[in-house]
């Protein structure tokens, strides 16, 4: 590592650190302000600290990387992903913030299934908090290990050594100050992967002599790298846009929506969330893309070290940030990949503390628990969960880190109808909620493990839709009027109007 990048690294890393120690200065009365920041948040926090929650070193590593390979036809996973995020501000935003305040102020949201459902056979509750504490101990896992070969790739660092920082830093901020420091450091690591993404690709222009020059030698290389359907099948595009459909059942994502000060701050929280998505997933896009024509004109000698594997291309943002900016400078936009990791890492971390000390402490063992205590056992929660991701990240497997790209689809599929139904549909029964959940959470399990022919279709698909006729028609099987839960409905309508 550079002495310059160790510096803009180490400076990244104080801040993260500093805003942590802040943040326990506002978090220390109850867990509503640890897990849920108080419901305070504004809607530039919200917007930046759920889209950085949202996007992982995929980002700036894996998205850049697939441009770079296909062209224009790796875009069509941003395009859903894009899509998916807006109609998720729009459908569920407003409702889930409004609901959660009128379901008895639920602040997790296997929490507000419960109060949503009425449910007090708690069984909403301990399937959901299951999930929760099974799939995102492994995706913190996953992204512990992302953080760890980033040292090892990038820096030339022992993994452990990566590993271990990527962790401890991640861990002291979240212990400290709770879903305020992860919402707050979420905040100013958006604002670091906006800038590294907007900056690279304009200075790309800017040596290749504008963008004339950058496509013509882009398609002297290749034309098909400009085909927005080289090499793509239908039913490749269409599940490529259906990583959208994921959005509706994330709880790292929504429970920004239940942390927002004010519903009427939502529609402000979205212009901001999808303007940031737009610039960072684009500008993402066009570093790999512009990065074939700065290998074919300027860095000629790598494109054969670059064009050879997939693992190679994903390290083209971190080649792109060295060779055209002083050390100081290129360690800050590395700092950008370590922040969408840290990121990612920090929201699972507290989501699957927050199950933890609500869902199953306070549910199942201690009703009446004190709120100092309840504060205690939070910030052991976060502890626990750590360690046992950092001892599972230690020697890595790749049934863990295949598990994360499957992860998505599951929460997708388990949560997603469940969410969509509970909000926008009175009718919805805790039998119907329940029997969906497990319908698609467990269609996802056997797409992907049980042998079949259909492997080309993402195993959201047929686990969203799945879950969703489940729980449809179980809820019309057992639907019963209750005054209780129109009464919710009305009072969280008047809130969002």
């Amino acid at each position: 590592m550079n002495v310059y990048e160790g510096i803009s690294i180490g400076l990244y890393m104080l801040l993260m650190l500093a805003i942590g120690f802040y943040s326990y200065k506002k978090s220390t009365a109850n867990t509503e302000e640890f897990l849920l920041g108080g419901r305070s948040l504004g809607a530039a926090v919200t917007a930046l600290s759920a889209g950085a929650a949202d996007m992982s070193g995929w980002l700036l590593m894996g998205l850049p990387g697939a441009m770079y390979l296909s062209g224009l036809s790796a875009s069509w996973i941003a395009i859903g992903l894009t899509f998916g995020a807006y109609m998720n501000y729009l459908l569920v935003a407003p409702r889930l913030r409004a609901y959660t305040e009128v379901a008895k102020n639920a602040i997790t949201l296997p929490v507000f299934f419960e109060n949503r459902f009425h449910d007090r056979s708690q069984s909403l509750k301990i399937a959901s908090s299951l999930l929760i504490l099974i799939f995102f101990t492994l995706y913190t896992s996953a992204g512990m290990v992302s953080g760890g070969r980033l040292f090892e790739s990038a820096f030339n660092l022992d993994y452990n050594t990566g590993l271990i920082v990527t962790s401890l830093v991640v861990v002291l901020y979240t212990f400290m100050g709770g879903f305020l420091a992860v919402s707050l450091t979420d905040f100013v690591q958006g604002a670091i992967m906006v800038l590294a993404l907007v900056i690279l690709p304009i200075v790309i222009i800017s040596e290749l002599g504008g963008f004339g020059e950058t496509f013509a030698i882009i398609k002297s290389k290749s034309p098909d790298y400009l085909n927005l359907f080289r090499g793509t099948t239908t039913v490749g595009i269409i599940s490529l846009l259906a990583w959208g459909f994921g959005y509706f059942g994330q709880p790292h994502i929504l429970v920004r929506f239940m942390a927002i000060d004010k519903v009427s701050e939502l529609a402000k929280a979205r212009n901001i969330g999808i303007s940031w998505m737009i610039f960072t997933v684009g500008g993402a896009m066009l570093v790999g893309l512009f990065g074939i024509a700065y290998l074919a004109k300027i860095d000629i000698g790598l494109m054969g070290q670059f064009d050879g594997s997939k693992e190679t291309a994903e390290t083209i943002f971190i080649h792109l940030s060295r060779v055209l900016f002083h050390p100081l400078i290129g360690g800050f936009l590395l700092s950008a990949i370590l922040a969408a990791v840290m990121s990612t890492i920090s929201s699972q971390l507290l989501v699957t503390a927050s199950s933890m000390t609500e869902d199953v402490y306070k549910a199942l063992l201690h009703r009446d628990a004190s709120p100092s205590r309840m504060l205690l056992v939070s910030r052991l929660s976060v502890l626990i969960v750590a360690v046992i991701a950092i001892l599972l990240s230690l020697n890595p497997q790749d049934s863990i880190l295949n598990l994360v790209g499957n992860a998505w689809a599951g929460f997708g599929a388990a949560f997603g109808p469940v969410i969509l139904l509970s909000l926008l549909w009175r009718k919805s029964t805790r039998w119907g909620a329940l029997s969906g959940m497990l319908t698609g959470g467990a269609i996802v399990l056997l797409w992907v493990y049980v042998p079949h022919d259909y492997k080309d279709v993402y195993e959201i698909i047929p686990g969203f839709f799945a879950g969703l006729l489940v729980n449809l028609m179980v809820s019309l099987l057992t639907y019963k009027p209750n005054s209780h839960i129109d009464k919710e409905f009305d009072e969280m309508e008047a809130m969002i109007r």
